[in-house]
């Protein structure tokens, strides 16, 4: 399974942005999907991740009443609506996918599929 991740920009504060996560190669309709960033010289953190059925989703506490996670699982499609944007969301924005399993999990080591990375930059 092959992610790719798009949508990236530079945006004012208070703006928005979609991203997109496309997944190829393979089926993770059944497949819990992920968000992650990382800042320039910060560990990578969980930002939302939603759950197989889309039924369930997650987010982080920095992230929780501005973004919101979807999918279409008919299209093999994830997306991160980012609204309210901050400067301190500038960071590079990776999609992931569990291999095997339905629920969501904020652990980066439970994602075995990753996409490549889009850039988001929000000035102030």
């Amino acid at each position: 399974v092959q992610l790719q991740a798009s949508g990236g920009g530079m945006v004012q504060a208070g703006g928005s942005l979609r991203l997109a996560c496309a997944a190829s190669g393979g089926s993770v309709s059944s497949s819990a999907m992920g968000w992650f960033r990382q800042a320039s010289g910060k560990e990578q953190e969980f930002v939302a991740a939603i759950s197989g059925s889309g039924s369930n989703t997650a987010y982080a506490d920095s992230v929780k009443d501005r973004f919101t996670i979807s999918r279409d699982n008919a299209k093999s499609m994830a997306y991160l609506q980012m609204n309210t944007l901050k400067p301190e969301d500038t960071a590079v924005y990776y999609c992931a996918a569990r291999k095997y399993y339905r629920t969501t999990s904020y652990m980066r080591a439970n994602y075995e599929y990753w996409g490549q990375g889009t850039q988001v930059t929000v000035s102030s």
